[in-house]
Protein backbone atom coordinates (compact mmCIF):
# COMPACT_ATOMS: atom_id res chain seq x y z
CA UNK A 1 0.00 0.00 0.00
CA UNK A 2 1.43 3.39 -1.00
CA UNK A 3 -0.54 5.30 1.65
CA UNK A 4 -0.15 5.57 5.40
CA UNK A 5 -3.23 5.92 7.63
CA UNK A 6 -3.31 8.84 10.06
CA UNK A 7 -5.75 7.92 12.84
CA UNK A 8 -6.88 9.70 15.98
CA UNK A 9 -9.55 8.48 18.40
CA UNK A 10 -12.05 10.39 20.51
CA UNK A 11 -13.10 8.13 23.37
CA UNK A 12 -16.05 9.02 25.61
CA UNK A 13 -16.05 7.35 29.03
CA UNK A 14 -19.13 7.46 31.27
CA UNK A 15 -17.86 8.00 34.81
CA UNK A 16 -19.19 5.86 37.65
CA UNK A 17 -20.58 8.35 40.17
CA UNK A 18 -23.62 8.28 42.45
CA UNK A 19 -25.23 11.32 40.82
CA UNK A 20 -25.10 13.11 37.48
CA UNK A 21 -22.60 15.79 36.51
CA UNK A 22 -24.51 18.90 37.56
CA UNK A 23 -27.50 17.67 39.59
CA UNK A 24 -28.60 15.11 42.20
CA UNK A 25 -30.40 12.76 39.82
CA UNK A 26 -29.07 9.19 40.00
CA UNK A 27 -26.33 8.12 37.63
CA UNK A 28 -27.59 4.54 37.34
CA UNK A 29 -29.21 2.03 35.04
CA UNK A 30 -32.95 2.72 34.86
CA UNK A 31 -35.78 0.23 34.51
CA UNK A 32 -37.95 2.68 32.58
CA UNK A 33 -37.39 5.78 30.40
CA UNK A 34 -37.08 9.17 32.13
CA UNK A 35 -36.83 7.60 35.60
CA UNK A 36 -33.70 9.43 36.79
CA UNK A 37 -34.38 13.01 35.77
CA UNK A 38 -34.92 16.39 37.44
CA UNK A 39 -35.38 20.06 36.59
CA UNK A 40 -31.64 20.59 36.04
CA UNK A 41 -30.78 17.69 33.72
CA UNK A 42 -33.91 18.34 31.63
CA UNK A 43 -32.98 22.01 31.21
CA UNK A 44 -35.91 23.70 32.91
CA UNK A 45 -35.77 27.54 33.03
CA UNK A 46 -34.40 29.09 36.22
CA UNK A 47 -32.31 26.09 37.32
CA UNK A 48 -28.60 26.23 38.14
CA UNK A 49 -25.96 23.47 37.78
CA UNK A 50 -23.59 22.43 40.58
CA UNK A 51 -20.29 20.67 39.77
CA UNK A 52 -19.97 17.00 40.80
CA UNK A 53 -16.72 16.93 42.83
CA UNK A 54 -16.32 13.15 42.49
CA UNK A 55 -16.51 13.36 38.70
CA UNK A 56 -13.74 15.97 38.72
CA UNK A 57 -11.62 13.79 41.03
CA UNK A 58 -12.06 10.70 38.84
CA UNK A 59 -11.27 12.70 35.69
CA UNK A 60 -8.04 13.99 37.21
CA UNK A 61 -7.04 10.43 38.23
CA UNK A 62 -7.40 9.41 34.59
CA UNK A 63 -5.29 12.40 33.59
CA UNK A 64 -2.54 11.43 36.03
CA UNK A 65 -2.59 7.82 34.77
CA UNK A 66 -2.28 9.12 31.18
CA UNK A 67 0.67 11.35 32.15
CA UNK A 68 -1.36 14.45 31.28
CA UNK A 69 -0.41 17.99 32.18
CA UNK A 70 -2.81 19.17 34.90
CA UNK A 71 -3.36 22.95 34.71
CA UNK A 72 -3.67 25.15 37.77
CA UNK A 73 -7.03 26.43 36.55
CA UNK A 74 -9.83 24.77 34.58
CA UNK A 75 -13.28 25.95 33.52
CA UNK A 76 -16.46 24.75 31.85
CA UNK A 77 -17.89 26.11 28.59
CA UNK A 78 -21.16 26.03 26.72
CA UNK A 79 -21.11 24.06 23.47
CA UNK A 80 -24.12 25.20 21.48
CA UNK A 81 -26.01 22.91 19.13
CA UNK A 82 -29.63 21.86 18.75
CA UNK A 83 -30.73 18.24 18.86
CA UNK A 84 -33.80 16.55 20.43
CA UNK A 85 -31.77 14.69 23.09
CA UNK A 86 -30.03 17.89 24.27
CA UNK A 87 -32.67 19.52 26.49
CA UNK A 88 -30.94 22.89 27.13
CA UNK A 89 -29.98 23.51 23.50
CA UNK A 90 -26.34 23.47 24.61
CA UNK A 91 -23.98 21.04 26.32
CA UNK A 92 -21.82 21.99 29.29
CA UNK A 93 -18.36 20.90 28.18
CA UNK A 94 -14.78 22.25 28.22
CA UNK A 95 -12.96 24.11 25.47
CA UNK A 96 -9.70 26.01 26.07
CA UNK A 97 -8.99 25.07 29.72
CA UNK A 98 -9.72 21.33 30.09
CA UNK A 99 -9.00 19.39 33.26
CA UNK A 100 -6.25 17.38 31.56
CA UNK A 101 -3.88 18.67 28.89
CA UNK A 102 -1.30 16.86 26.79
CA UNK A 103 -0.22 13.37 27.86
CA UNK A 104 0.87 9.99 26.53
CA UNK A 105 -0.30 6.39 26.75
CA UNK A 106 1.93 3.39 26.06
CA UNK A 107 0.38 0.29 24.47
CA UNK A 108 1.82 -3.04 23.32
CA UNK A 109 1.02 -4.08 19.75
CA UNK A 110 2.45 -7.40 18.52
CA UNK A 111 5.14 -7.25 21.19
CA UNK A 112 6.18 -3.71 20.25
CA UNK A 113 5.75 -0.72 22.57
CA UNK A 114 3.86 2.18 20.96
CA UNK A 115 3.47 5.61 22.54
CA UNK A 116 0.18 7.32 21.63
CA UNK A 117 -0.03 11.02 22.42
CA UNK A 118 -3.02 12.39 24.32
CA UNK A 119 -4.25 15.81 23.18
CA UNK A 120 -6.63 16.36 26.10
CA UNK A 121 -9.09 14.63 28.40
CA UNK A 122 -11.95 16.96 29.25
CA UNK A 123 -15.10 16.60 31.32
CA UNK A 124 -18.64 17.22 30.06
CA UNK A 125 -22.23 16.06 30.45
CA UNK A 126 -23.75 13.35 28.29
CA UNK A 127 -26.80 13.86 26.09
CA UNK A 128 -30.05 11.87 26.26
CA UNK A 129 -31.01 9.01 24.00
CA UNK A 130 -33.39 8.93 21.03
CA UNK A 131 -35.55 5.87 20.39
CA UNK A 132 -36.93 5.71 16.87
CA UNK A 133 -40.23 4.03 16.04
CA UNK A 134 -40.09 0.93 13.86
CA UNK A 135 -42.05 2.62 11.07
CA UNK A 136 -39.88 5.72 11.33
CA UNK A 137 -42.75 8.18 11.67
CA UNK A 138 -41.84 9.41 15.19
CA UNK A 139 -39.10 9.29 17.86
CA UNK A 140 -39.14 9.27 21.66
CA UNK A 141 -36.54 10.81 23.96
CA UNK A 142 -35.16 9.19 27.13
CA UNK A 143 -33.31 11.71 29.34
CA UNK A 144 -32.00 9.16 31.87
CA UNK A 145 -28.54 9.52 30.33
CA UNK A 146 -28.74 13.31 29.98
CA UNK A 147 -26.33 14.96 32.42
CA UNK A 148 -24.30 11.82 33.18
CA UNK A 149 -20.58 12.77 33.65
CA UNK A 150 -18.64 12.01 30.49
CA UNK A 151 -14.86 12.14 30.10
CA UNK A 152 -13.71 12.66 26.52
CA UNK A 153 -10.17 11.42 25.87
CA UNK A 154 -8.79 12.77 22.58
CA UNK A 155 -5.68 11.13 21.16
CA UNK A 156 -3.09 12.69 18.89
CA UNK A 157 -3.20 11.37 15.28
CA UNK A 158 -0.41 8.91 16.21
CA UNK A 159 -2.24 5.66 15.41
CA UNK A 160 -1.18 4.03 12.15
CA UNK A 161 -3.19 0.82 11.79
CA UNK A 162 -6.69 -0.44 12.62
CA UNK A 163 -5.10 -3.06 14.88
CA UNK A 164 -3.29 -0.35 16.85
CA UNK A 165 -6.60 1.48 17.25
CA UNK A 166 -8.26 -1.64 18.64
CA UNK A 167 -5.42 -2.37 21.08
CA UNK A 168 -5.34 1.28 22.22
CA UNK A 169 -9.07 1.10 22.96
CA UNK A 170 -8.77 -2.23 24.79
CA UNK A 171 -5.92 -1.04 26.99
CA UNK A 172 -7.70 2.26 27.65
CA UNK A 173 -10.78 0.30 28.75
CA UNK A 174 -8.60 -1.80 31.05
CA UNK A 175 -7.03 1.33 32.53
CA UNK A 176 -10.47 2.77 33.34
CA UNK A 177 -11.35 -0.43 35.19
CA UNK A 178 -8.08 -0.48 37.15
CA UNK A 179 -8.71 3.12 38.20
CA UNK A 180 -12.28 2.24 39.17
CA UNK A 181 -13.68 5.29 37.36
CA UNK A 182 -15.97 3.41 34.94
CA UNK A 183 -17.19 -0.06 34.00
CA UNK A 184 -16.19 0.97 30.45
CA UNK A 185 -18.54 -1.56 28.84
CA UNK A 186 -18.85 -0.73 25.14
CA UNK A 187 -22.03 -2.78 24.70
CA UNK A 188 -23.77 -0.72 27.40
CA UNK A 189 -22.45 2.59 26.07
CA UNK A 190 -20.14 3.25 29.04
CA UNK A 191 -17.29 3.61 26.55
CA UNK A 192 -17.93 5.04 23.08
CA UNK A 193 -15.47 5.82 20.31
CA UNK A 194 -15.34 8.12 17.29
CA UNK A 195 -12.43 7.76 14.89
CA UNK A 196 -10.80 10.38 12.69
CA UNK A 197 -8.93 8.96 9.71
CA UNK A 198 -7.18 10.25 6.63
CA UNK A 199 -4.43 8.91 4.36
CA UNK A 200 -1.11 10.37 3.25
CA UNK A 201 1.62 9.04 1.01
CA UNK A 202 4.21 6.96 2.80
CA UNK A 203 7.16 9.07 3.89
CA UNK A 204 5.16 12.30 4.11
CA UNK A 205 5.19 14.14 7.45
CA UNK A 206 2.51 16.76 6.87
CA UNK A 207 -1.12 16.02 7.64
CA UNK A 208 -3.60 15.40 4.80
CA UNK A 209 -5.92 18.28 3.75
CA UNK A 210 -9.02 16.36 4.82
CA UNK A 211 -10.25 14.31 7.79
CA UNK A 212 -13.13 11.83 7.95
CA UNK A 213 -14.89 11.16 11.25
CA UNK A 214 -16.49 7.73 11.74
CA UNK A 215 -19.24 7.21 14.34
CA UNK A 216 -21.65 4.48 15.56
CA UNK A 217 -19.02 1.86 16.41
CA UNK A 218 -20.06 -0.13 19.50
CA UNK A 219 -17.34 -2.78 19.78
CA UNK A 220 -13.58 -3.10 19.41
CA UNK A 221 -14.08 -5.25 16.34
CA UNK A 222 -16.41 -2.66 14.82
CA UNK A 223 -13.76 0.05 15.21
CA UNK A 224 -11.17 -2.15 13.51
CA UNK A 225 -13.52 -3.12 10.67
CA UNK A 226 -14.71 0.45 10.10
CA UNK A 227 -11.13 1.71 9.81
CA UNK A 228 -10.20 -1.11 7.42
CA UNK A 229 -13.19 -0.16 5.23
CA UNK A 230 -12.28 3.54 5.31
CA UNK A 231 -8.67 2.82 4.33
CA UNK A 232 -9.90 0.86 1.30
CA UNK A 233 -12.50 3.50 0.36
CA UNK A 234 -10.11 6.44 0.69
CA UNK A 235 -7.31 4.58 -1.12
CA UNK A 236 -9.56 3.99 -4.14
CA UNK A 237 -10.53 7.69 -4.20
CA UNK A 238 -6.94 8.92 -3.93
CA UNK A 239 -5.85 6.52 -6.67
CA UNK A 240 -8.44 8.23 -8.87
CA UNK A 241 -7.03 11.68 -7.93
CA UNK A 242 -10.12 12.45 -5.85
CA UNK A 243 -9.87 14.00 -2.38
CA UNK A 244 -12.24 12.40 0.15
CA UNK A 245 -14.78 14.82 1.59
CA UNK A 246 -14.26 16.30 5.03
CA UNK A 247 -17.32 14.71 6.62
CA UNK A 248 -18.86 12.60 9.37
CA UNK A 249 -19.74 9.05 8.35
CA UNK A 250 -21.65 6.35 10.23
CA UNK A 251 -20.62 2.70 10.50
CA UNK A 252 -23.28 0.20 9.37
CA UNK A 253 -22.19 -2.99 11.10
CA UNK A 254 -24.42 -5.53 9.35
CA UNK A 255 -23.32 -4.26 5.91
CA UNK A 256 -19.69 -3.65 6.84
CA UNK A 257 -19.66 -0.14 5.32
CA UNK A 258 -19.61 3.52 6.32
CA UNK A 259 -22.21 5.96 4.99
CA UNK A 260 -22.14 9.74 4.78
CA UNK A 261 -24.12 11.53 7.51
CA UNK A 262 -23.18 15.21 7.39
CA UNK A 263 -20.36 17.65 6.77
CA UNK A 264 -17.91 17.77 9.68
CA UNK A 265 -18.35 20.57 12.20
CA UNK A 266 -15.53 22.88 13.30
CA UNK A 267 -15.11 24.28 16.81
CA UNK A 268 -16.40 27.69 15.69
CA UNK A 269 -19.69 26.04 14.65
CA UNK A 270 -20.43 25.34 18.32
CA UNK A 271 -19.99 28.98 19.42
CA UNK A 272 -18.18 28.05 22.65
CA UNK A 273 -18.23 30.58 25.50
CA UNK A 274 -17.47 30.24 29.25
CA UNK A 275 -20.31 28.72 31.30
CA UNK A 276 -21.51 31.70 33.38
CA UNK A 277 -23.23 29.58 36.05
CA UNK A 278 -20.14 27.61 37.13
CA UNK A 279 -16.96 28.78 38.89
CA UNK A 280 -13.43 28.38 37.60
CA UNK A 281 -11.69 25.41 39.28
CA UNK A 282 -8.27 25.78 40.91
CA UNK A 283 -6.10 22.75 41.72
CA UNK A 284 -3.52 23.20 44.46
CA UNK A 285 -0.23 21.22 44.47
CA UNK A 286 -1.30 19.62 47.76
CA UNK A 287 -4.57 18.36 46.23
CA UNK A 288 -2.79 16.86 43.20
CA UNK A 289 -0.11 15.25 45.41
CA UNK A 290 -2.80 13.58 47.51
CA UNK A 291 -4.58 12.42 44.36
CA UNK A 292 -1.37 10.82 43.05
CA UNK A 293 -1.11 8.85 46.31
CA UNK A 294 -4.58 7.45 45.71
CA UNK A 295 -3.67 6.01 42.30
CA UNK A 296 -3.86 2.19 42.36
CA UNK A 297 -1.33 -0.12 40.76
CA UNK A 298 -1.79 0.28 37.01
CA UNK A 299 -1.74 -2.56 34.41
CA UNK A 300 1.85 -2.17 33.19
CA UNK A 301 3.20 -1.92 36.75
CA UNK A 302 1.27 -5.07 37.67
CA UNK A 303 2.62 -6.88 34.59
CA UNK A 304 6.17 -5.96 35.57
CA UNK A 305 5.59 -7.21 39.15
CA UNK A 306 4.08 -10.49 37.91
CA UNK A 307 7.15 -11.11 35.78
CA UNK A 308 9.71 -10.09 38.40
CA UNK A 309 8.14 -11.44 41.60
CA UNK A 310 6.05 -14.37 40.33
CA UNK A 311 8.34 -15.40 37.44
CA UNK A 312 5.51 -15.36 34.89
CA UNK A 313 6.45 -15.01 31.24
CA UNK A 314 5.50 -11.81 29.40
CA UNK A 315 2.61 -13.40 27.47
CA UNK A 316 0.89 -14.85 30.56
CA UNK A 317 1.44 -11.66 32.56
CA UNK A 318 0.03 -9.49 29.75
CA UNK A 319 -3.05 -11.70 29.33
CA UNK A 320 -3.74 -11.70 33.07
CA UNK A 321 -3.42 -7.94 33.57
CA UNK A 322 -5.62 -7.44 30.51
CA UNK A 323 -8.58 -8.83 32.50
CA UNK A 324 -8.58 -7.02 35.84
CA UNK A 325 -11.11 -9.24 37.64
CA UNK A 326 -9.24 -12.42 36.62
CA UNK A 327 -5.92 -10.82 37.56
CA UNK A 328 -7.27 -9.95 41.03
CA UNK A 329 -8.66 -13.47 41.43
CA UNK A 330 -5.36 -15.05 40.37
CA UNK A 331 -3.43 -12.97 42.92
CA UNK A 332 -5.76 -14.15 45.68
CA UNK A 333 -5.20 -17.77 44.60
CA UNK A 334 -1.42 -17.27 44.83
CA UNK A 335 -1.90 -15.67 48.25
CA UNK A 336 -3.87 -18.76 49.39
CA UNK A 337 -1.03 -21.01 48.16
CA UNK A 338 1.45 -18.94 50.19
CA UNK A 339 -0.80 -19.16 53.25
CA UNK A 340 -0.94 -22.96 52.88
CA UNK A 341 2.86 -23.11 52.87
CA UNK A 342 3.05 -21.00 56.02
CA UNK A 343 0.38 -23.02 57.82
CA UNK A 344 2.14 -26.31 57.04
CA UNK A 345 5.63 -24.88 57.68
CA UNK A 346 6.65 -25.65 54.11
CA UNK A 347 9.50 -23.65 52.63
CA UNK A 348 9.33 -23.77 48.85
CA UNK A 349 12.39 -22.97 46.80
CA UNK A 350 11.99 -20.21 44.20
CA UNK A 351 11.70 -22.88 41.48
CA UNK A 352 9.09 -24.83 43.44
CA UNK A 353 7.08 -21.66 44.15
CA UNK A 354 7.29 -20.69 40.47
CA UNK A 355 5.93 -24.15 39.59
CA UNK A 356 2.79 -23.64 41.71
CA UNK A 357 2.33 -20.07 40.41
CA UNK A 358 2.67 -21.29 36.82
CA UNK A 359 0.06 -23.98 37.49
CA UNK A 360 -2.30 -21.36 38.93
CA UNK A 361 -1.74 -19.10 35.90
CA UNK A 362 -2.28 -21.95 33.42
CA UNK A 363 -5.52 -23.02 35.10
CA UNK A 364 -6.73 -19.42 35.42
CA UNK A 365 -6.11 -18.66 31.75
CA UNK A 366 -7.16 -22.09 30.50
CA UNK A 367 -9.87 -24.17 32.13
CA UNK A 368 -11.22 -21.41 34.41
CA UNK A 369 -11.44 -18.72 31.73
CA UNK A 370 -13.08 -21.15 29.29
CA UNK A 371 -15.78 -22.06 31.84
CA UNK A 372 -16.31 -18.37 32.73
CA UNK A 373 -16.75 -17.41 29.08
CA UNK A 374 -19.15 -20.29 28.47
CA UNK A 375 -21.25 -19.32 31.50
CA UNK A 376 -20.82 -15.57 30.83
CA UNK A 377 -19.62 -14.97 34.39
CA UNK A 378 -16.98 -12.80 36.02
CA UNK A 379 -14.39 -14.65 38.18
CA UNK A 380 -15.89 -13.51 41.49
CA UNK A 381 -19.35 -14.65 40.36
CA UNK A 382 -18.22 -18.27 39.99
CA UNK A 383 -18.83 -20.83 42.74
CA UNK A 384 -15.13 -21.69 43.00
CA UNK A 385 -13.57 -19.81 45.89
CA UNK A 386 -9.95 -18.73 45.68
CA UNK A 387 -9.20 -21.06 48.61
CA UNK A 388 -10.63 -24.10 46.82
CA UNK A 389 -8.87 -23.12 43.59
CA UNK A 390 -5.56 -22.97 45.48
CA UNK A 391 -6.26 -26.34 47.11
CA UNK A 392 -6.74 -27.99 43.72
CA UNK A 393 -3.47 -26.43 42.48
CA UNK A 394 -1.76 -27.82 45.59
CA UNK A 395 -3.21 -31.29 44.88
CA UNK A 396 -1.94 -31.19 41.29
CA UNK A 397 1.48 -29.85 42.29
CA UNK A 398 2.01 -32.46 44.99
CA UNK A 399 0.90 -35.35 42.78
CA UNK A 400 -2.35 -36.20 44.55
CA UNK A 401 -4.34 -35.87 41.35
CA UNK A 402 -3.42 -35.96 37.67
CA UNK A 403 -4.02 -33.03 35.35
CA UNK A 404 -6.63 -35.09 33.49
CA UNK A 405 -8.59 -36.02 36.61
CA UNK A 406 -8.22 -32.47 37.93
CA UNK A 407 -10.21 -31.22 34.92
CA UNK A 408 -13.16 -33.39 35.93
CA UNK A 409 -12.90 -32.19 39.52
CA UNK A 410 -12.61 -28.55 38.43
CA UNK A 411 -15.70 -28.80 36.23
CA UNK A 412 -17.65 -30.21 39.20
CA UNK A 413 -16.30 -27.45 41.45
CA UNK A 414 -17.48 -24.85 38.95
CA UNK A 415 -20.93 -26.45 38.91
CA UNK A 416 -21.39 -26.97 42.66
CA UNK A 417 -18.70 -25.01 44.52
CA UNK A 418 -17.64 -28.16 46.40
CA UNK A 419 -14.29 -28.64 48.11
CA UNK A 420 -11.76 -30.39 45.76
CA UNK A 421 -10.51 -32.83 48.42
CA UNK A 422 -14.06 -34.07 49.02
CA UNK A 423 -14.64 -34.42 45.28
CA UNK A 424 -11.35 -36.29 44.89
CA UNK A 425 -12.63 -38.93 47.28
CA UNK A 426 -16.28 -39.05 46.16
CA UNK A 427 -15.32 -39.21 42.46
CA UNK A 428 -12.59 -41.79 43.10
CA UNK A 429 -9.96 -39.81 41.19
CA UNK A 430 -7.03 -39.94 43.61
CA UNK A 431 -3.78 -40.35 41.71
CA UNK A 432 -2.01 -43.70 42.09
CA UNK A 433 1.61 -43.24 43.17
CA UNK A 434 2.27 -46.73 44.54
CA UNK A 435 5.23 -48.04 42.50
CA UNK A 436 4.11 -51.65 42.73
CA UNK A 437 0.70 -50.93 41.20
CA UNK A 438 2.20 -48.63 38.58
CA UNK A 439 4.91 -51.11 37.62
CA UNK A 440 2.34 -53.84 37.08
CA UNK A 441 0.41 -51.57 34.70
CA UNK A 442 3.58 -50.49 32.86
CA UNK A 443 4.75 -54.11 32.38
CA UNK A 444 1.31 -55.11 31.10
CA UNK A 445 1.28 -52.28 28.55
CA UNK A 446 4.84 -53.02 27.38
CA UNK A 447 4.08 -56.74 27.00
CA UNK A 448 1.02 -55.91 24.88
CA UNK A 449 2.89 -53.39 22.69
CA UNK A 450 6.25 -54.87 21.60
CA UNK A 451 6.44 -52.54 18.59
CA UNK A 452 5.80 -49.56 20.86
CA UNK A 453 8.66 -50.71 23.07
CA UNK A 454 10.99 -51.05 20.09
CA UNK A 455 9.98 -47.62 18.77
CA UNK A 456 10.56 -46.08 22.18
CA UNK A 457 14.12 -47.44 22.14
CA UNK A 458 14.90 -46.20 18.64
CA UNK A 459 12.60 -43.30 17.72
CA UNK A 460 12.76 -41.19 20.84
CA UNK A 461 10.37 -38.92 22.75
CA UNK A 462 7.18 -39.24 20.72
CA UNK A 463 7.23 -43.04 20.75
CA UNK A 464 8.09 -42.97 24.46
CA UNK A 465 5.05 -40.78 25.05
CA UNK A 466 2.86 -43.47 23.48
CA UNK A 467 3.83 -45.92 26.24
CA UNK A 468 3.17 -43.31 28.92
CA UNK A 469 -0.25 -42.60 27.42
CA UNK A 470 -1.17 -46.27 27.23
CA UNK A 471 -0.07 -46.77 30.83
CA UNK A 472 -2.22 -43.83 31.95
CA UNK A 473 -5.12 -45.33 29.99
CA UNK A 474 -4.59 -48.66 31.73
CA UNK A 475 -4.78 -46.85 35.08
CA UNK A 476 -7.89 -44.88 33.97
CA UNK A 477 -5.98 -41.61 34.17
CA UNK A 478 -5.13 -42.04 37.84
CA UNK A 479 -1.45 -42.90 37.53
CA UNK A 480 1.30 -40.48 38.48
CA UNK A 481 2.80 -39.64 35.05
CA UNK A 482 6.25 -38.75 36.42
CA UNK A 483 6.63 -42.08 38.24
CA UNK A 484 5.24 -43.93 35.20
CA UNK A 485 7.85 -42.23 32.97
CA UNK A 486 10.65 -43.19 35.34
CA UNK A 487 9.45 -46.82 35.49
CA UNK A 488 9.21 -47.10 31.69
CA UNK A 489 12.76 -45.74 31.32
CA UNK A 490 14.02 -48.35 33.81
CA UNK A 491 12.19 -51.13 31.94
CA UNK A 492 13.57 -49.98 28.59
CA UNK A 493 17.11 -49.99 29.96
CA UNK A 494 16.88 -53.65 31.00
Amino acid sequence: MSYEPVIGLEVHVQLKTASKMFCRSKNAEASRPNQHICEICTGQPGTLPVINKEAVRKSLMVGLALNCEIPKYSKFDRKNYFYPDLPKGYQISQFDLPLNGKGKFEVHVNGQLREIGITRAHLEEDAGKLMHAAKGDYSLVDYNRAGVPLLEIVSEPDIRTPEEAKVYLQELQNLMRYLGVSDADMEKGHLRCDANISLRKKGEKSFPPYKVEVKNMNSFRAVERALIFEIKRQTEMLDEDKTPAKETRGWVDDKGITVSQRSKEESQDYRYFPEPDLPVLEFTPEFLTELKRELPELPQARKKRFMEQLNLNAADAQTLVGYKELSDYFEEVVSEIDDWCKADNIELSSDEHAKFVKLAANWSLGQFLALLNEAKLNPNDSKITQENFAELIKMIGTGKVSQLSAKDIFAKMFETGEDPSNLLESMGLAQVSDEGALLAAVQKVMAANPKGVEDAKTKGERAFGFLVGQSMKELKGKGNPQIISDLIKKELDK
